[in-house]
């Protein structure tokens, strides 16, 4: 089932009923007996978790448990996050968290998350080249292209945007450097030769698997969506977007119903990215027409990133590649396609 909402983008397992205010016929009055909501949990700080609600809550500290293991040292509210102060956390370590919050009703809320260890050390890294018009021998692809050393540890990447996703990679804590180059496989095989690297860069077999790349393979993912889409890269699930891009081959005047975008989602997704500013927009408000149109790309004439590209957040960057000039896990070229 495909995961979309923001509840569970924070891998939030969580029970309570939904309500409001209701009548209180002994005060004439209303009586508030909603359980705060649980809105999302991030780590900001190497000894630092934020977990947020709708309102402000506070914590029952007897129930709280982190795992693994880590000393909480303070607990604070800060409007409606309550900020946990705990040791220095590993970077990019994947932890759970549980615990039961009440609001100044006392209404009372059991929940249990999911959240990363901060990472201190995140690369530049940018969206380099992708390709969504995959074949059998050369499924869909993505490179990441890394701008300065660190560390992934926690970096995620989604087709769509955090709030709303059809497939999400959180990548493990390892050591990247400047000029590095990172796939994500978008349509596995899932077979035994498809293994993550994050040390030794000729480890992974696999279609398009590359010899001068860190190869991932989403395991559940089917492919890229064909011609409308949003691609982006956060430092952590529910963190700040260090890159997106927004590819279409509509126009405004495509449909009526959703301003040219084809459906709500791929609207929203758009919107979503333009709003973190990550896409421009020559008009007024984001349209279909500031994607990458994809139309002549193919599984070997690949969407890249040009050499001389300042980053402009804008189709302007991109050009598509001759045929079989697609160059995953190396520089990109810059010769264009021309039908």
């Amino acid at each position: 089932m495909k995961k979309t909402s923001l509840l569970v983008l924070c891998y939030i397992l969580i029970l309570f009923s939904a309500c409001g205010p209701v009548a209180d016929l002994s005060i004439g009055g209303e009586t508030d007996v909603c359980p705060p909501q649980f809105i999302c949990i991030r780590a900001i700080d190497v000894g630092k978790i934020e977990v947020v609600f709708n309102e402000t809550a506070r914590i029952e500290t007897e129930t709280l448990r982190i795992s693994p293991l880590l000393e909480i040292t303070d607990i604070s509210t800060d409007e409606s996050s309550i900020i946990i102060h705990t040791e220095a956390m590993k970077t990019g370590e994947k932890y759970s968290l549980a615990a039961v919050v009440s609001d100044q009703e006392c209404n009372s809320l059991s929940f249990a998350a999911i959240f990363y260890g901060y990472n201190p050390v995140k690369p530049r890294i940018i969206i380099n080249e992708f390709t969504t018009q995959g074949s059998k021998a050369h499924p869909d692809l993505v490179e990441l292209k890394v701008l300065s050393d660190g560390n992934m540890g926690g970096l995620t990447f989604y087709q769509g945007v955090r709030a709303d996703w059809t497939d999400r990679f959180v990548f493990p804590a390892f050591a990247v450097k400047q000029g590095d180059f990172i796939l994500l496989h978008f349509k596995p095989e899932n077979t035994p030769a498809e293994i993550n690297e994050t040390l030794n860069k000729t480890e992974s077999g696999g279609l398009d698997a590359s010899a001068s790349a860190f190869d991932f393979w989403i395991k559940e993912a089917t492919g890229i969506s064909g011609n409308n889409g949003v691609l982006s890269l956060y430092d952590q699930p529910h963190g700040e977007i260090i890159d997106g891009i927004f590819y279409s081959n509509r126009t405004a005047d495509s449909d009526d119903s959703y301003q040219g975008f084809g459906s709500t989602r791929n609207k929203e997704r758009a919107f979503a990215l333009y709003d973190a500013g990550a896409w421009t927009s020559y008009y007024a408000y984001i349209r279909p027409e500031d994607g990458i149109n994809p139309d002549l790309s193919s599984a070997t004439r690949s969407l890249c990133r040009s050499s001389m590209s300042t980053d402009t957040d804008s189709r302007n960057d991109w050009h598509i590649v001759p045929t079989r000039k697609a160059s995953f896990g190396e520089e990109n070229c810059d010769e264009e396609y021309d039908p």
